[in-house]
């Protein structure tokens, strides 16, 4: 080797000892790679199940839902969870409660802050109201009180000898659809409050109802309770089709925007309609669709 070539080696061994003394006195230890969990220690993997767990959270399992005989005014939480129930409306049942509230019966439960119709019908053949929480005027029976059992007083249905709640019909009576009202309409047996209200609702928005199987469309209704209505001299209150504007006729349950639409279009390029077939030929009024719908317009 010539001369500069020695000190070219001299300057790099120079440097590579250098390096070498710098990384042993700043990084004097040796790095140890993390075992896989198959070998790490069990303290090992409940630190790193917690440090996963505290950066991005716990993700609760989604709850079983059980069914199980309860009476809602004494059921405690764990009780309540199992059933499915959601915390926030565990919470809302114990604060009606401390309020002084009571669920005299099935439908009051129905009641319940966000509780869909599919989770009140699971669990409403397991509630079970203890007779202590009925209303006192329960033990009077059939022995009235002069005036009072007259008039229903304390609470009580005097038309119903003293009864809380109207009497349920027999098979051999029925109940005339468009001319009940709520009262009548819990007579039925198999309909609650709830179910009377939507019946009366849903006839509203109809018009009034021209067949029994209407209530198949009110959503979850007892097929079972069908037997005891029955619908006689029916006079819908009708839509004049020519008249009425677009939102006008989308108020009609048998109505959507569509075909809300397509009547509107129709009268703007042709003119007054003179039957609902007028509009066979539109996608949206397939023949079903004009056969429900005919009773309830005019031209």
């Amino acid at each position: 080797m010539n001369k500069n070539d020695r000190k070219i080696a001299v300057a790099a061994l120079c440097v590579a000892t250098l390096s070498l003394v710098l990384l042993y006195l700043f990084d004097g230890h040796t790095t140890t790679p993390i075992p896989k969990d198959d070998s790490m220690p069990r303290y090992a993997k409940r630190h790193k199940e917690a440090r996963r767990t505290a950066y991005y959270g716990s993700y609760p399992k989604e709850q079983r839902k059980e069914t199980f005989p309860f009476d809602p005014n004494t059921a405690d939480s764990t009780q309540l969870l199992r059933l499915g129930l959601q915390p926030w409306q565990v919470r809302n049942i114990y604060k009606y409660r401390a309020a002084g509230g009571i669920y005299r019966t099935k439908e009051d439960f129905a009641r319940l802050y966000g509780l869909t119709v599919k989770d009140y019908r699971r669990l409403e053949p397991y509630i079970r109201i203890s007779s202590d929480y009925l209303p006192a005027a329960t033990l009077v029976g059939d022995r009235g009180y002069g005036a009072n059992r007259a008039n229903g007083a304390n609470g009580t249905n005097g038309a119903n000898g003293g009864e809380p709640y109207p009497r349920k019909i027999d098979s051999t009576q029925h109940v005339v659809l468009n001319m009940a009202d709520t009262t009548e309409l819990r007579k039925v047996p198999g309909i609650g409050a709830y179910y009377a209200r939507q019946i009366v609702r849903y006839g509203q928005r109809l018009g009034g109802y021209v067949s029994v199987d209407q209530l198949d469309e009110i959503e979850g209704f007892p097929q079972e309770a069908k037997k005891y209505f029955v619908v006689q001299g029916a006079h819908p209150q009708l839509l004049n089709v020519n008249q009425l504007n677009l939102q006008q006729l989308r108020r009609h349950p048998y109505i959507n925007y569509y075909q809300a639409k397509a009547i509107m279009d129709y009268r703007r390029l042709h003119g007054n309609l003179n039957s609902l077939q007028d509009l066979r030929l539109s996608k949206d009024f397939p023949p079903e669709v004009i056969e429900r719908l005919t009773p309830y317009v005019t031209f």
